[in-house]
């Protein structure tokens, strides 16, 4: 797996740094609060591990699983819900937690699906965000890396449903996706 990489932006010690600011950052803006976690499966289940460790506060976790690439390097912009939530967010301090922000389609969906519920706060925390490739305007409260457009795997994001398992955020080689 590691020859499919064309350069590691993010080495592990990077990653788990960032991890634990996010989690002092969010620690203090939710002090005295139980937030609920949505991680957006399945990339996102890496980030939150680490994440909910380093969080300070009592909290809870559920998951979401969602569809919009298929097979496919780009989003679709059709969002399909796999996997709803379990917990009632009517009333509770949501914290959706997403590997990565691309097009920012999907977000739009859960943020908008979520406010359904009618949680009492709802925020974003995304490991990765690509500013460039934005299709709508999406409001992240909190981002490890801002990235630049290419295509990424590792630390929880895939390819065809692989890579997922590498311990840092490196460029996957075109020609392996091409």
């Amino acid at each position: 797996m590691n020859n499919d990489i064309s350069t590691v932006l993010f080495d592990e010690a990077a990653l788990l740094l960032r991890v634990r600011e996010l989690g002092a950052e969010i620690s203090r803006d939710y002090e005295g609060k139980r937030p609920v976690l949505i991680s957006i499966l399945r990339g996102g289940v890496v980030f939150l591990a680490d994440l909910m460790r380093a969080i300070t506060v009592p909290l809870e976790i559920d998951f979401m699983s969602i569809s919009s690439y298929g097979d496919s390097t780009k989003s679709t912009g059709v969002v399909r819900i796999r996997k709803d939530i379990d917990i009632d967010l009517a009333g509770r301090h949501v914290l959706v937690v997403e590997d990565i922000v691309d097009s920012g389609l999907s977000l739009a969906y859960i943020r908008n699906y979520l406010a359904g519920h009618n949680p009492a706060s709802m925020r974003i925390c995304a490991m990765f965000d690509k500013p460039a490739a934005h299709k709508t305007d999406v409001v992240i409260d909190y981002i490890g890396f801002n990235i630049g457009n290419e295509f990424v795997v590792g630390y929880g994001l895939d390819y065809a449903e692989t890579y997922r398992n590498l311990p840092f955020l490196g460029v996957l080689k075109e020609e392996v996706y091409r």
